[in-house]
């Protein structure tokens, strides 16, 4: 930052401000990390307070005290670090040379015994939580640390992408004239992808009413570009200036299709997904299979795609996303519950497919040269704090398929044969309706199985074509 100041390089306030954000996030995680580290095993300043707990409990009212707590101090405290030392190795029930020697140092042995086990019960499940504490702290630091990043790179991403053309103003505000509308402001923006988002703010002449899409036409001609109205805007312009948004319209376009069953044709499965459009001209496929079936299992993946939904609609990062929905779940609850995710994200712009994978099945692309498997060998979400998520990016073609499915498909085949016999399914079959696909491989496995399901079952297929 300083150094683009004394360059004389003028910045963007707001940008300036993020910056001020992200070091603040960037604090606090190192903050974090620089806290309390775990150890595996107590200290001597833990032993010694045990000890101390153990002799003020069973002691006060021996008459050995005086002897065992003063003469023979250091004995009586090493008798102390043995059954503690024998206790986590053989657990409450001990060994029987402890048991016997204890019995000869100490008058008091069977009650010296209990109340030692129950300190270190007590100290060793603080340790247990406090271990779960550490791990739940980093996995915040780094969630921290990811969301500076997003944000120092949101703010300069827009900062850069907007464009300051008055001839291009100009002659937008004179084609809205000729359609009966006022233009107050306009800002143009420029992805990265050279792809342009235009904010402009209208208002109808008194007593007149115009189209959105009339606008979009305009605005089309003006710049060159097909512009489209952004999903959700309003369709008609009234005598009151609102900001209307248009986007450079995608080179494709996508159709979905889903098949499912539940485990023993039960109505309910533990299966969830998820098709949404998300900013910047793309679209988000999710599948996630909840741990075990049923209404718990579904409760679980739903929840797991409904935070995904969230977040990759406020526009975090897919692998951001995941990360910190999972860590929402690791530190949510001391129970540990899992679920799949299976993610594919569209590039309408571009045409290509980014796939994320925590715990998933196969994935399959059909295409031209024939069918692809991409596989994973990682762990579901709400398991480990440092998640590790496979990613790769395919380039796809005009009429190409992606086909995701749940544990469940494949496990209904042959073991050994499974994606092999699946692959051959998808391939060896020209349906191009996304349903029909879908429902033509589950029905398919289903026959081939011959069996009521074991496990829910979902299959999940995504064509893509050129935009005409």
């Amino acid at each position: 930052m300083s150094e683009i100041k004394e360059k004389g390089l003028f910045i963007n306030p707001y940008v300036i401000q993020m910056d001020r954000f992200a070091d603040s996030l960037r604090h606090l995680s190192e903050t974090f990390l620089s806290l309390e580290e775990y150890h595996q095993t107590f200290t001597r300043e833990e032993l010694e307070d045990m000890f101390i707990k153990v002799s003020e409990r069973v002691c006060l009212n021996c008459e050995k005290k005086e002897w065992c707590l003063k003469e023979n101090r250091d004995r009586t405290r090493q008798m102390v670090y043995e059954i503690l030392a024998t206790a986590e190795e053989y657990g409450a029930e001990m060994n029987i040379e402890v048991k016997r020697d204890l019995q000869k140092k100490c008058v008091m042995a069977p009650r010296f015994l209990r109340e030692t086990l129950e300190i270190f019960g007590v100290e060793k499940q603080r340790m247990v939580w406090n271990h779960k504490i550490i791990l739940n702290r980093r996995g915040c630091a780094v969630q921290m640390n990811a969301f500076a990043e997003m944000i120092q790179s949101a703010a300069r991403e827009l900062d850069a992408g907007i464009c300051m053309d008055d001839h291009l103003e100009k002659k937008v505000k004179a084609g809205m004239k000729r359609i009966g509308l006022k233009l107050l402001s306009s800002v143009f923006f420029l992805t990265k992808q050279g792809r342009y988002e235009v904010h402009l703010t209208l208002k109808a002449q008194r007593g007149q009413c115009v189209a959105s899409k009339e606008a979009a036409e305009v605005l089309s001609s003006c710049i060159g570009r097909g512009m489209l109205l952004l999903k959700g805007e309003r369709p008609v312009i009234g005598e009151e200036y609102r900001t209307i948004v248009f986007m450079e319209g995608a080179g494709f376009h996508t159709l979905q299709g889903v098949a499912k069953i539940g485990k023993g044709c039960d109505k309910i499965s533990g299966d969830t997904f998820l098709m949404t459009e998300l900013p910047g001209g793309k679209e988000g496929v999710v599948l996630s299979d909840g741990m075990g079936s049923g209404e718990s299992a579904f409760k679980e993946s739903a929840m797991v795609v409904e935070l995904l939904e969230e977040l990759l609609g406020a526009g975090f990062p897919p692998e951001t996303a995941i990360r910190m929905m999972n860590t929402a779940l690791v530190a949510g609850r001391e129970e540990v519950r899992f679920s799949t995710v299976d993610m594919c994200i569209f590039d309408l712009y571009q045409g290509t497919c980014e796939i994320l994978k925590s715990g998933a099945s196969v994935t399959f692309i059909r295409s031209r040269g024939g069918v692809e498997k991409i596989s994973s060998a990682s762990l579901p979400v709400g398991v480990v704090q440092e998640l590790e998520i496979e990613k790769s990016v395919r380039q796809l073609e005009d009429g190409d398929f992606v086909v995701m499915v749940t544990d469940g498909v494949l496990d209904a085949l042959p073991v050994g044969e499974q994606e092999a016999m699946l692959g051959a399914l998808i391939g060896g079959t020209t349906i191009c309706n996304p349903e029909e696909l879908a429902h033509y491989i589950l029905e398919q496995v289903l026959e081939l199985s011959g069996e009521i399901p074991a496990d829910d079952m979902t299959v999940l297929a995504v064509g893509i074509w050129k935009a005409s």
